[in-house]
C-alpha cells in the first residue's frame, strides 16, 4: 500500500538477519545516543548467508515494511546478505509503492568508499558469506570508487555456525580460521587488508588475529557505518528531523526473545531484553 509523505517522526530501523547487526547498531549507538533505534532480528529464518537471492530479498522487504510500518522513517540493512541481494531492489522497485519518503540504506557501499585509505599495496581480502561472495557486490562496488585496487573474495560458510553456537575461541574456530586464511593469502600473497564482510565476524575478530601477519589489517564495518550513517543525516535533514531523538533501544527477533537475549548479549556487549514479532509472508508487496 502506498503510504502519503509525511512529517510524522519514528526510530532508525537496524536489520539483520540474526544476531551480527547488533556490532553495528552497538556502533550507531555510541556515534549517536541521542536517537531511537529499533533492531530486528529475522532469527526464525537465519542465516541468510546460503539462501537465494529471491528468499532474501522476500524477508527483507517483509522486513523493510514492518520497519515502515513501525514508523520507522529510515532502515539500515545492517546485514551484508540482505545488502548484497536486497538492497537495491527495494530502492530502486519497491520504496516509491511502500513509502516514498522513507529512506533504506545499506552497508556495502560506505564500506567500500573508504577501503583505499587502509591498503598500501592495493590487494584487499574479503571474507564473507556464501551468498555476499557469489553477489559480486564487494568487487563491483569497489571497482567504482578504486578500479586500480585487486579484490580476492573468500566464502567462509562455517564462521557464522561457529559463533552462533558460542565456539569461536574452541578448537573448530582455529581450524576454520586458519584454513580461510591460507585460502585467501594464496590467491595473493601481498594482500595486506582484510574486509570482514559479515557483521557476525567482528566476534572471531581475536581468533583472526592470531595468524595475520603484522602488516595485514583487519577491518570490521560497525564504524565504518556508524560514521557514514553521522555525515548521512548531516546531508539530509529532511529524514533526520524525522528521527526520534529521545535516546531508547527496542530489540526485537522472530524467534524466541529468551534465546535471542542470551545470544544478543554477546554481540551487543551489554544485556538486551527484545520481544518477538512476526513478519508477514508477502505482506510487503
Amino acid at each position: 500500500m502506498l503510504q502519503p509523505l509525511t512529517t510524522s517522526k519514528g526510530p532508525i530501523g537496524v536489520f539483520d538477519s540474526g544476531y551480527g547487526g547488533l556490532t553495528v547498531l552497538r556502533s550507531l549507538v555510541k556515534q549517536l545516543p541521542q536517537y531511537d533505534f529499533y533492531y530486528l532480528g529475522d532469527s526464525a529464518r537465519s542465516p541468510y548467508g546460503n539462501r537465494s537471492f529471491e528468499a532474501v530479498y522476500q524477508y527483507t522487504l517483509e522486513a523493510v515494511q514492518w520497519f515502515f510500518n513501525q514508523g520507522c522513517p529510515l532502515v539500515i540493512l545492517a546485514c551484508n546478505t540482505a545488502s548484497a541481494k536486497a538492497l537495491r531492489s527495494i530502492q530502486q522497485k519497491e520504496l516509491a509503492q511502500l513509502a516514498p519518503a522513507n529512506r533504506v540504506l545499506g552497508v556495502i557501499r560506505p564500506t567500500t568508499e573508504v577501503l583505499r585509505q587502509y591498503t598500501k599495496t592495493g590487494a584487499v581480502g574479503i571474507l564473507a558469506t556464501e551468498g555476499t561472495v557469489q553477489s559480486q557486490s564487494y568487487p563491483i562496488e569497489i571497482e567504482k570508487f578504486y578500479p586500480q585496487l585487486k579484490v580476492y573474495q573468500e566464502a567462509c560458510p562455517m564462521w557464522v555456525p561457529l559463533i552462533e553456537n558460542n565456539e569461536q575461541e574452541g578448537p573448530g574456530a582455529d581450524y576454520f580460521v586458519k584454513k580461510h586464511l591460507d585460502a585467501i593469502f594464496k590467491k595473493d600473497p601481498v594482500i595486506d587488508l582484510l574486509l570482514l564482510a559479515c557483521t557476525h565476524y567482528p566476534l572471531l575478530e581475536q581468533k583472526i588475529r592470531q595468524y595475520l601477519p603484522p602488516t595485514v589489517q583487519l577491518l570490521s564495518q560497525g564504524e565504518i557505518v556508524a560514521n557514514s550513517l553521522v555525515d548521512y543525516l548531516k546531508r539530509h535533514p529532511e529524514i533526520a528531523n524525522r528521527c526520534l531523538q529521545q535516546s531508547t533501544l527496542t530489540f526485537n527477533t522472530t524467534d524466541s526473545a529468551v534465546a535471542f537475549d542470551k545470544q544478543a548479549a554477546h554481540f551487543f556487549g551489554a544485556p538486551v531484553s527484545s520481544q518477538e514479532v512476526q513478519l508477514i509472508p508477502g505482506g510487503a508487496k
